[in-house]
């Protein structure tokens, strides 16, 4: 299955969602694919330990390498101080400057020295053969490493993102988990989830529910004009119908 998201899943009597999008979801503006950071940019002053958060658009999706993904999917890499790689059919290394997130994480604690960094993510298959899905070079500097528990900056939840909460369509909704896995629901990986997305109209309209089986991450959304709740959750892989962590919720407008 491929679906990005499918709407009204369980009315369809389908465990894994429909292929067909919902009305509102459109493409990206950006029709490339890319890993990003969602709360990082090239410039950035900031002090250790630091929670950085990972983002993937394009209709790509997380798959652990616990089991084989399918279709646009793979797992996130951060690469500290590296260019990309010359040889994309070559697996990445595991070392310092090659960090793996295999089990669908979505950020990371950094614990750099003080400092001048170059970051930039990488998304890769099972094999850790690198796709060309990454980001740009961001450059950062630690100005200080304090003396915060790197364990205590983590709390296990959810969180919308938002780039504007008042904007003209397309808008993004983008999905944030953390100390959670993400993963595509076919891979029937214990302790992961997908996002279910519902958006409801205050005009009063029937809802649109969403399903990410597929491990996507974000959704561009062209609604009709008008004020919007939107609702987030992240539903276990093997039993959908039960959360993994409390649901959040915000509100937006289209103009």
């Amino acid at each position: 299955m491929t679906a990005l998201c499918a709407t009204h899943a369980l009315a369809q009597g389908s465990p894994y969602g429909s292929n067909n999008l919902h009305p509102w979801q459109v493409p990206p503006p950006r029709l490339s694919a890319e890993a990003y950071f969602t709360n990082l940019k090239d410039g950035d002053r900031i002090e250790t330990p630091y929670v950085l958060k990972f983002g993937l658009s394009g209709g790509w999706g997380l798959a652990p390498i616990a089991q084989a993904g399918h279709g646009k999917s793979g797992h996130h890499h951060l690469l500290v101080n590296r260019d990309l790689p010359l040889n994309f059919k070559q697996a990445l290394p595991f070392n310092d400057q090659y960090i793996h997130f295999g089990k669908g994480q979505m950020e990371t604690v950094l614990t750099l020295a003080p400092g001048e960094y170059k970051l930039r993510m990488l998304l890769a298959d099972q094999q850790h053969l690198p796709h060309f899905v990454y980001s740009k070079p961001t450059r950062i500097v630690v100005t200080r490493k304090n003396d915060t528990d790197p364990k205590t900056l983590q709390k296990k939840g959810l969180e919308i993102e938002l780039d504007k909460t008042s904007a003209r369509p397309p808008l993004r909704v983008g999905f944030h988990a953390s100390l959670l896995n993400v993963a595509q629901m076919a891979q029937r990986i214990p302790e992961s989830g997908h996002f279910r997305v519902t958006i409801t109209p205050e005009s009063g309209a029937a809802p649109a529910v969403m399903d990410f089986v597929d491990g996507e991450t974000e959704v561009w959304l062209s609604p009709p004009a008008g004020r919007y709740g939107v609702k987030l959750e992240m539903l276990d892989n093997l039993a959908p119908e039960r959360p993994l962590a409390e649901a959040v919720s915000a509100r937006f407008e289209v103009r």
